[in-house]
């Protein structure tokens, strides 16, 4: 291992460790703070600050690392910190955080593919913006979005060091390990969240790396979308769900199926320990479909495309079970 991966290994998650350390202890982690509420899985109030120390680790290696494209997919990353930390810090309205997200994908997509038609770069648009939400919404138990994030990021740099692309490599390989020193602090029962600062930059990273590695050939289209599939599948079709029940979907809520496991019975521990096996699994999906033929490759997304189908199915029975037996139990006290 040279010494350029040692550093972007090592050294974001040693600085995320020593900053997210350092926060906890400043009268910033008692001003931003999730306090506990009636949509919360959590039970004491937490410091939202585990973003802004990965993005202290992040950047400074991933900028030494990074080309000029990923350099500006980085600046573009590293306002949406400053924008998200600032709606961390008082709730910015829903507008400027939208307009925010679409302008750094736009960014994104003009940088990245400047001649693609104008309808297949809205969509493009679009897919980043959501990918920067959805990773926003999935954030909501502990050791969930760190999890995705070491895990997604880690296939990404196999991926990218495999496919000859060093310096987007680099960059994922110092994201993963990042998030790995913020997992010391995220892990069951968490002292730390990530906050919108962490969640939005990785989201929209995810998505734009994905459009880039695609552009570049380190990846087929699918690539991306399977390794991040747990937070993909989870967030489209809880949305999807609710804007069919007509509920507004950008309240907070209860509804994902990693939340309703927990309201099921799961501890947080249970849930980021089998996430975890799930995330894994769709890495090492998505890396033996990349050395597969077409066949094995739909075979693949097909197969995982019906797991998550019957855990959805399986995760709405149980909770429906529970309701009965609790409603149950209600009729049969005096």
């Amino acid at each position: 291992m040279s010494a350029t991966w040692v550093i972007a290994v090592v050294g974001p998650a040693l600085v995320a460790i020593m900053a997210i350390a350092i926060l906890r202890r400043t009268a910033l982690a008692e001003r931003i703070s999730d306090r506990p509420n009636a949509r919360s899985l959590h039970s004491t109030p937490t410091p939202r600050l585990g973003g802004l120390g990965m993005a202290v680790a992040v950047l400074p290696v991933a900028m030494a690392c990074a080309d000029s494209l990923t350099g500006t997919l980085l600046v573009c990353a590293a306002a949406l910190v400053l924008v998200s930390f600032a709606d961390d810090l008082r709730s910015l309205p829903i507008l400027v955080r939208l307009s925010a997200h679409f302008a750094a994908a736009a960014v994104a997509v003009w940088t990245i593919a400047p001649a693609i038609p104008v309808a297949l770069a809205a969509l493009a648009v679009i897919a980043i913006v959501w990918c920067a939400n959805l990773y926003n919404f999935m954030d909501g138990a502990d050791g969930l979005a760190g999890g995705m994030t070491a895990i997604g990021f880690g296939a990404l740099a196999w991926a990218a060091h495999g496919a000859g692309a060093e310096s987007l490599a680099l960059v994922c390989g110092a994201i993963a390990c990042a998030a790995a020193g913020f997992l010391v602090f995220n892990f069951p029962p968490a002292r730390v969240f990530m906050g919108d600062a962490g969640s939005v930059p990785l989201g929209f990273l995810a998505g734009a790396f994905g459009l880039y590695g695609w552009s570049i050939a380190a990846w087929p289209a699918w690539f991306a979308a399977v390794v991040f599939a747990p937070f993909i599948a989870d967030a489209t079709v809880t949305i999807a769900r609710r804007a069919l029940r007509r509920e507004r979907i950008w309240e907070a809520h209860r509804s994902h199926y990693y939340q309703r496991l927990v309201l099921s019975g799961w501890s947080p521990r249970r849930l980021a320990l089998s996430a975890w096996a799930l995330m894994l699994a769709c890495a090492l999906a998505a890396a033996v479909a990349l050395r597969a033929g077409e066949m094995v490759q739909c075979a693949i997304i097909l197969g995982l495309l019906v797991a998550f189908a019957i855990a959805f199915v399986a995760i709405d029975v149980r909770l429906a079970r529970g309701r009965v037996s609790n409603n149950n139990n209600s009729h049969r006290m005096p």
